[in-house]
Formats: structure tokens, sequence, C-alpha cells
């Protein structure tokens, strides 16, 4: 068992390398591109990764806090879900209206890899084979869809 302490340092460590191994990638767009935390420039929209000691998550959470916006948000990734599909090549889970850590209602969109361990190094590359071809795949539908959000918002 860790300490919250080693936990925290673990994470920090599979954080700091998995930025350090996507940082050579440039975005769909060309551009120099902060990967583990990426901006997609509109509010209510953010992408997200996640792991802890039983699994690793990748996908997109809606948080506005005007829910009709956000169940407008979601709406449009429902629209455009042949389009995400055609980059993710795999069907992900759609949640309208959850709760987060804090009781606040989110949307998510999500994928997740079970049985993988971030606080085990022996499961970083499995992890990072999971989020790298994810995120980038999300990057590249953002660049091309991301205009119809921004006018949304």
């Amino acid at each position: 068992m860790y300490s919250r302490q080693e936990k925290s340092k673990l994470q920090q460590e599979f954080w700091t390398a998995l930025g350090k191994y996507l940082s050579p990638i440039p975005s769909a767009e060309g551009l120099k591109i902060n990967w583990i935390n990426y901006k997609t420039g509109v509010k209510g929209v953010r992408f997200f990764m996640d792991t802890d000691g039983k699994k690793a998550r990748i996908g997109i959470k809606l948080i506005h806090d005007d829910i009709e916006i956000q169940q407008l948000f979601f709406e449009e990734f429902k629209k455009l879900s042949k389009q995400l599909f055609e980059h993710l090549e795999e069907e992900w889970i759609w949640l309208l209206h959850t709760s987060d850590e804090n009781a606040a209602t989110i949307s998510i969109i999500y994928m997740e890899h079970q049985c993988v361990n971030v606080y085990e190094q022996a499961h970083w590359p499995q992890i990072i084979s999971f989020l790298k071809p994810r995120m980038i795949a999300l990057d590249a539908f953002w660049c091309n869809w991301k205009y119809g959000f921004e006018e949304l918002a």
C-alpha cells in the first residue's frame, strides 16, 4: 500500500513522463501543444486524461454552469458522433447530466481502460499506449469541428 505522499509523487512522475513523451508531437494544426493541459478554447468544454490505481480514462467533460448550454454541447457532440467515431475508431461512453467528484452536474464522453495502476511503473507503457492515440485523435477531431461549439458558447 502506498502512502498519500508516495501516490502523489508517482502521479506527478507519470504526468511529467507522459508530457515529455508527447511534447515533440505537434497538434493537428501543426502547432506546439501542451497535451497534458489541453485547452479547447471553448468555455465549458474540456478534454481530460485521468489515472489511478485501477484504471486510466480519457474523454470530454462538459462542465458549463448553465445546464441548458451543457446539454446543447452534448447534443452537438451527438450530432458529430459519426465524425468523432471516425477519429477515435471506437465507441465511447456517453453520460448526460451526471455528477462529478464535487457533486457538480457535468456531462461526459469517455473511454476507460481497466486493470492498470499508475502507481506501478511497469503499467506506464500500457497507460501511455492507451492515452496517446486517443488524445491525438481528439485533437484532430477538435481541429475540424471546434468552430460549431464556439458559436454555442
